[in-house]
């Protein structure tokens, strides 16, 4: 066993349950989150309660962080209280949200002129794949702080993909999640119009879903299209944010996305209309 330290700040539906493994994996973890409420499970299983971002980073050799986005990443930063100023000079930051490229290269930067080492590795997974420890992690970094930090994406999921420098990691997820956007929205329009031409939507659902152009993914969102309920294992709220950060990062490289900004529009029409706490699926719903 692993004799390092280690920090989690971010307990929220993903970062709970990537936590709680590396918790039964035998690690004793310092916790912080926004709401202590979300920590008392780990509290009771012998996590280390951090009343600050600072007091949980100070004595840490790793430093995990799962967060909504890019604003409160940067937040929690710089803040006197937060990340940079804290950690101990050498320590490794691996930050596990979904953000956008350049922005994980900035807080690389920021790491190095902390003497700190940095790595973007966000997660292709959504709750039942963080429960049961099954993610996909994409690393940008140095190939040796991957190393390091591998035995806890082990822990945390079944795959890693080294993808090469700072920001790469979060490219890959990017580009994933716009994947996922699109198809969701794609595969509800067309059951919707099945349905208009009197097709029953159970056999429209099952027939696509088994055919060549369903995505694969959308299997596991069947009984939410089926049933109609929409409970959150990915808030709708963070993939329109996420569609954000695909339309940023193209306007950074000079590149025209209009299928991905109206899929950004889309996803935010159905959030300002008050589906943004549940599934990405309830997409479905507003198409309706």
């Amino acid at each position: 066993m692993t004799t390092k330290t280690l920090a989690f700040i971010g307990l929220g539906i993903m970062g709970s349950l990537m936590a709680k493994n590396i918790q039964k994996a035998g690690y004793t973890l310092t916790v912080h989150n926004r709401t202590k409420e979300k920590a008392k499970a780990l509290i009771a299983d012998g996590a280390q309660w951090a009343a600050t971002p600072k007091e949980a980073v100070a004595h840490a050799d790793i430093v995990f962080t799962m967060l909504a986005n890019p604003t409160v990443v940067e937040a929690i930063a710089y803040d006197k209280n937060g990340i940079l100023p804290n950690m101990k000079k050498g320590a490794l930051w691996v930050d596990m949200s979904t953000v956008n490229p350049s922005f994980s290269k900035k807080m690389a930067d920021a790491a190095r002129n902390h003497q700190l080492r940095y790595l973007d590795a966000p997660v292709s997974g959504s709750k039942v794949p963080a429960e049961k420890g099954e993610l996909i992690f994409l690393v940008g970094g140095t190939q040796e702080d991957c190393a390091e930090a591998q035995p806890y994406f082990d822990i945390m999921g079944k795959a890693t993909h080294f993808m090469g420098e700072n920001g790469q990691g979060s490219a890959m997820k990017i580009l994933i999640n716009l994947m996922l956007a699109q198809s969701m929205a794609v595969f509800s329009e067309t059951v919707h119009l099945g349905e208009a031409m009197g097709l029953g939507k159970e056999n429209v659902v099952e027939l696509l879903l088994n055919h060549p152009v369903a995505a694969p993914i959308l299997q596991g969102k069947k009984n939410n299209i089926l049933n109609e309920t929409f409970e959150p294992e990915f808030p709708l709220a963070h993939m329109q944010k996420d569609l954000h950060l695909v339309a940023q990062t193209a306007f950074e490289h000079h590149y025209a996305m209009p299928l991905a900004n109206a899929a950004k529009e889309l996803y935010a029409q159905a959030k300002q209309h008050g589906l943004g706490n549940q599934d990405m699926s309830a997409i479905f719903q507003w198409l309706k």
